[in-house]
């Protein structure tokens, strides 16, 4: 079974990191989660903790799996989920998250790739789709419904058909294991678990992350950010996402944090009240959201507007002050007027303090990862008083391989490496990152690793950077750098941030690949959308109204705005419009939110071909 090691630097697996925090503080609060039967927010205890995990370690150990048996985990975050994970980790077993929102194909494909020999899922409808697309899974023995009472009628396994039962079936398994029967503890270069990467051309790879892996970058973070037992977490990513899992799970149980788990997304605003973290591990695209409601909610009235621009330029070249970055130039201030001139306490107490209330009041530090972070937000956050930090990694590498420091904090980069981490510049200005945090390689796909990572453990991040006294700048992807025509080199992930510091751009992406200039692709705001076509006389119901003359007009020249520190050859000189949100489920977006480029390239190709035929402005 697992020791339970003296002190932080000895621990070396995760389930050690678990037995370490259990014996450290029993008696702490480690976990916070909603029941929805009694309506009431409900906690368990370190000592608990492992005491539950214990049992689905039991039953999981009763099931006799094979060596390192791949246990494949769709299931939204929660208790739950953090039970089959550290159950599996316990009897040696290797994690395989899945993406609650993905869909069943790839889901089905992913089972197959990796040979589950457990599926754990939280409804039996999810299972029936999963199976109805054919997919062989000769290595799958059993499928755990969680969310399914004790009447639920279990299946025994038959022909190619895995055993298919309640949570409260399964465990009962559990009362009957000899302890003796438990598997060891795995080692250190074991894996931890296999991380379907999003795929955004092509099928997914599964990236073999050791306990070395995590266990490294969670010590490396945990020097960089210091999070305590007096932190509180409010997880809200998915546990499949590797950002979530090292900051937003594994780092708490490392420093003793509790986490609390969100109920949704959609109820996220209401849980930040309740809750009040004092540390936010997030997507750029969460901030992104509060970012675009405050604006919907101040742009009608224009002096709430000055008001609001009035504090933040205020707040951000305070910010800069004590940064030790240069001063915001002084025209940044003009367009609050007289309001420019009000003391920061007044600011401070009209406008910063109320939107901080909206996280809850007490945030800490806020950590944005997983995407790059628009200027636009970062001065907004910073300015008004919300600690946000970014960072840097990938899948690949566990995934952390830098984040910024709350005093050493420049949000156009993305940190110094963390501790222990390698970082240089390749051919082509690409970011190459070597330590213990960098992945075993991809599964069953050696010809694929060795494209990434050298025999001497250098791996290439795909990403451009440059680094300067330490400090790490990301340029963009090299496989997306768009070359028009006429040699110009665009970087369209940096461009298409800007454009989305607009309200009325919900989601965009930019094309110009081979063309003679930079074309822009954008989903509108519905809401804003509808003030846009009333302020230019046009019934926003009409199906024309998108492509009227004045509408592309007014749209390029709120792009032109928001573009002005980019150089005049990257900003989009036609549009094409839409209202039709990019999703998961019409294929244009991964699990983590990224654009299918090839697919939406696909799908608007003849509305990109007609962009060209036009004279650009």
């Amino acid at each position: 079974m697992t020791s339970t090691p003296a002190d932080i630097a000895s621990v070396q697996t995760l389930p050690q990191l678990l037995a370490y925090r259990a014996a450290r503080t029993p008696h702490a609060e480690a976990y916070r989660a909603f029941d929805p039967a009694r309506q009431a927010w409900g906690s368990l205890t370190w000592a608990q903790t492992a005491e539950r995990v214990s049992t689905w370690a039991q039953a999981l150990a009763a099931m006799q799996l094979p060596p390192a048996a791949r246990v494949a985990i769709l299931l939204p975050n929660g208790l739950n989920a953090m039970c089959a994970d550290q159950a599996t980790l316990a009897v040696g077993g290797v994690p395989v998250p899945l993406h609650a929102i993905d869909n069943p194909g790839s889901i089905a494909y992913i089972l197959g790739d990796c040979e589950a020999s457990m599926l754990i899922v939280s409804q039996a409808e999810q299972w029936e789709k999963i199976r109805a697309v054919g997919t062989p899974f000769p290595a799958l023995r059993a499928v755990v419904i969680t969310d399914d009472d004790d009447a639920f009628k279990a299946t025994p396994a038959s022909g190619d058909s895995p055993a298919v039962g309640s949570l409260a079936q399964w465990l009962t398994g559990a009362a009957q294991t000899d302890a003796s029967t438990a598997a060891t503890g795995p080692q250190a270069d074991d894996l931890a678990a296999i991380v379907y990467t999003s795929g955004t051309t092509g099928k997914p790879k599964g990236v073999m992350l050791t306990h070395r892996n995590v266990v490294s970058d969670v010590k490396a973070v945990l020097e960089r950010i210091a999070p305590t037992v007096d932190d509180v977490f409010l997880s809200f990513l998915p546990l499949s996402h590797t950002f979530e899992r090292t900051g937003g799970y594994y780092l708490p149980i490392a420093a003793g944090s509790c986490v609390a788990y969100a109920r949704s997304v959609a109820q996220l605003a209401e849980d930040l009240k309740t809750i009040r973290p004092t540390v936010l591990v997030s997507v750029p695209r969460i901030y992104e959201r509060i970012h675009a409601k405050l604006l919907e909610k101040l742009s009608p009235t224009p002096w709430k507007m000055q008001l609001y621009e009035a504090a933040q330029n205020k707040g951000w070249a305070r910010f800069c002050a004590v940064q030790g970055l240069p001063a915001p130039a002084a025209s940044e201030g003009q367009a609050a007027g007289w309001m420019a001139a009000l003391p920061w306490p007044v600011l401070q107490a009209l406008v910063a303090k109320p939107l901080l209330a909206q996280f809850g009041g007490r945030v800490r530090v806020a950590v944005s990862g997983g995407a790059p972070l628009s200027p636009t937000i970062a001065k907004c956050f910073l300015g008004l008083g919300l600690p946000l930090i970014q960072g840097y990694g990938m899948t690949e590498t566990a995934p952390v391989v830098s984040v910024n420091a709350l005093d050493d904090n420049d949000p156009a980069c993305v940190g110094k490496a963390l501790p222990g981490v390698e970082v240089r510049i390749g051919d082509n200005h690409e970011l190459q990152v070597r330590g213990p945090i960098v992945m075993k390689g991809y599964w069953k796909r050696p010809e694929d690793t060795a494209r990434i990572l050298s025999t001497d453990g250098w791996l290439g991040t795909g990403d451009q950077a440059d680094i300067v006294n330490g400090r790490i700048y990301i340029k963009g992807r090299i496989k997306e750098i768009i070359v028009t025509s006429t040699g110009e080199k665009i970087p369209p992930g940096d461009l298409e941030l800007a454009l989305l510091a607009d309200p009325l751009l919900e989601q965009a992406f930019v094309v110009g690949e081979n063309r003679p200039f930079i074309a822009c692709v954008a989903v509108l705001n519905p809401g804003e959308w509808q003030r846009l076509a009333a302020d230019l006389g046009l019934n926003p119901q009409a199906a024309d109204s998108l492509n009227h003359p004045s509408v592309h007009r007014a749209v390029l020249a709120r792009i032109e705005k928001n573009t002005a520190s980019f150089a005049r050859y990257a900003v989009p000189r036609t549009v094409h419009l839409t209202l039709t949100p990019w999703t998961i489920e019409n294929t244009f977006m991964t699990p983590t939110l990224k654009l299918k480029r090839n697919n939406l390239m696909a799908h608007f190709a003849e509305a990109i071909e007609g962009m060209y035929q036009k004279p650009g402005r």
